[in-house]
């Protein structure tokens, strides 16, 4: 009987067949032992604490500096756009880095609200859960809230986060040649990650909605699959 697992999510990295084989040297994965470890971490008393000491649910000390994400974001997409053959191909890739992101940042929210609160609750409504995207996850990733939760007046299945002013578009220069591009795909991937984590599988994708108060406006669109309909109808 096949595993029901042979063939890994094509948004995560999986494992090379060297590391799974048995003829691969274990001595080349093994881990220090807790003394060394200990011995270690004494040994580097009066030094920068190690990023994984850090306590998970104390957030005032994990900000970033928006120049320094601002330099690194733009740095991955360039390093990208060498790598494509086009538009599509770059936002692809885009989106699924974000999905990765996503994926920890969801991971991230549930330890801390569990952690904080003796009786935690895992929200299972579609909009509460939107909500939540909107203004906790935007605020764990950027900062702050997005602008804007609507809900499209054509479509039963679609909703749209605004974000007038995203970082990810901030300190980016689109070329001519690539004016279509929306860098918020990575912001999209994110959104899908977090959707996927609470059983509202969609498709997410970025589009480019200037103003001439936001030229940076971007609109997050949000496409449910059918299954989250049906369910909600009966939860109502």
């Amino acid at each position: 009987m096949s595993s029901a697992y042979a063939h890994p999510h094509p948004r995560l990295s999986s494992v090379t067949s060297a590391a799974s084989s048995p003829t691969a040297s274990s001595s080349r994965f093994s881990l220090p032992s807790a003394a060394t470890l200990v011995t270690a971490s004494k040994a580097g008393t009066g030094q920068r604490p190690n990023i994984y000491d850090r306590n998970l649910n104390k957030t005032r000390v994990a900000e970033v500096s928006g120049s320094a994400f601002s330099f690194l974001f733009s740095e991955v997409v360039q390093y990208t756009q060498k790598r494509v053959s086009g538009i599509n191909d770059l936002e692809r890739r885009l989106n699924t880095l974000g999905y990765r992101v996503g994926i920890r940042v969801l991971e991230l929210m549930i330890w801390r609200a569990e952690s904080s609160s003796k009786a935690p609750k895992r929200e299972i409504r579609l909009l509460p859960s939107l909500m939540s995207i909107h203004t906790h996850v935007w605020r764990a990733v950027f900062g702050r809230p997005a602008d804007a939760l609507e809900k499209s007046v054509e479509n039963a299945d679609e909703y749209m986060i605004i974000d007038n002013d995203p970082l990810v578009e901030r300190h980016i220069s689109v070329p001519k040649d690539l004016s279509q591009l929306s860098c918020s795909s990575f912001t999209a991937g994110i959104v899908e990650a977090v959707l996927d984590g609470l059983g509202l599988p969609a498709r997410v994708t970025a589009h480019s909605t200037p103003t001439a108060q936001y030229p940076n406006r971007t609109t997050v669109l949000i496409k449910l699959e059918k299954s989250v309909l049906e369910r909600e109808e009966l939860l109502k």
